[in-house]
C-alpha cells in the first residue's frame, strides 16, 4: 500500500504524488511542474539517499568551453591552428584554478563529461569542445569568474546552473549533506523541500543499479512518519 492510499484510508488528504521527466537533461518535467504549484506546503524529493535525510545538496554549474582553430594538412601543422590543442591547455589549466569552498558543503569540484573535435586523424582540428560540470558549494559567479582566464583560450558558454540547497529536516532521521544536485532548485512553488529516498547514489547510472526489497518496503514507512511529522506542522 503506497502512502497517499494510506492515509486516504484514515480519511487524509492532504498527501499525494508528484511525477516529473527530464531530471538528467535540464529539469523540464520539474520546471513545467513548478508553473502549476497547488500550493503545497512540503515537497519531498526521493532520491537515493540511503534512507537518511538530507541536510543539505550542493548546486551546479555546466558550462562548455568551444575551442576554434584553423584546418590543414597534418604533414604541414603550421599552417593550420588547432582547437584540439587550445582546448588541452584550457582543461589542463582548469585543474589549477582555485575554486570555492563552504564550511558545510566542501570544496567544490568538478567533471569534465564530453569532450569532442577534429574532423579526421590526419587534419589539424579546425574545431573542439567540452562540457564541464562544476559541484557549487555557493553562488556560481564565483566560479564564472575563476574560469574567466581560459577565455583567452576557448568561448565559455552557459548551458544550466542550479544552486546550492538547504533542506528542511525533521526528528528520528539521521541528515547528512549529498554532494549532488535535484529537481529541488526548480521547484520552489512546491514548499519547503526536504531530500529522502531509499538506495544508493553510489550505483547509480551504473550497470548494477538496484534498490533492496526490503529498504523499499521500510521506505513506505519512512515516507508516512515523515508526512505526518510535516501535517503536524500546519
Amino acid at each position: 500500500m503506497q502512502p497517499p492510499d494510506l492515509f486516504r484510508c484514515e480519511g487524509e488528504t492532504r498527501v499525494g504524488l508528484l511525477f516529473v521527466v527530464g531530471e538528467e537533461r535540464g529539469s523540464d518535467g520539474a520546471r513545467t511542474a513548478n508553473a502549476v504549484a497547488n500550493g503545497c506546503q512540503f515537497l519531498i524529493d526521493g532520491e537515493p539517499t540511503e534512507s537518511r535525510l538530507g541536510r543539505a545538496t550542493r548546486g551546479m554549474l555546466r558550462l562548455k568551453l568551444r575551442a576554434s582553430g584553423r584546418a590543414a594538412h597534418s604533414s604541414y601543422p603550421e599552417l593550420g591552428e588547432s582547437a584540439i590543442d587550445k582546448l588541452l591547455d584550457a582543461l589542463v589549466e582548469l585543474r589549477a584554478l582555485d575554486l570555492p569552498s563552504d564550511a558545510v558543503l566542501g570544496r567544490t569540484h568538478y567533471t569534465v563529461g564530453l569532450i569532442s573535435g577534429g574532423v579526421a586523424p590526419n587534419v589539424v582540428s579546425p574545431s573542439a569542445e567540452a562540457e564541464v560540470m562544476f559541484r557549487t558549494v555557493n553562488d556560481s559567479d564565483q566560479i564564472r569568474r575563476a574560469v574567466r582566464p581560459l577565455e583567452s583560450r576557448v568561448l565559455i558558454e552557459h548551458v544550466l546552473e542550479a544552486p546550492p540547497v538547504h533542506l528542511t529536516t525533521v526528528p528520528g532521521f539521521d541528515a547528512v549533506v549529498f554532494p549532488y544536485t535535484t529537481d529541488i532548485p526548480f521547484l520552489g512553488a512546491w514548499g519547503q523541500p526536504l531530500l529522502f529516498g531509499p538506495g544508493s547514489i553510489h550505483v547509480a547510472h551504473s550497470a548494477d543499479e538496484f534498490i533492496s526489497i526490503a529498504e523499499l518496503q521500510s521506505a513506505v514507512v519512512h515516507y508516512v512518519n515523515i508526512a505526518r511529522h510535516l501535517l503536524a506542522r500546519l
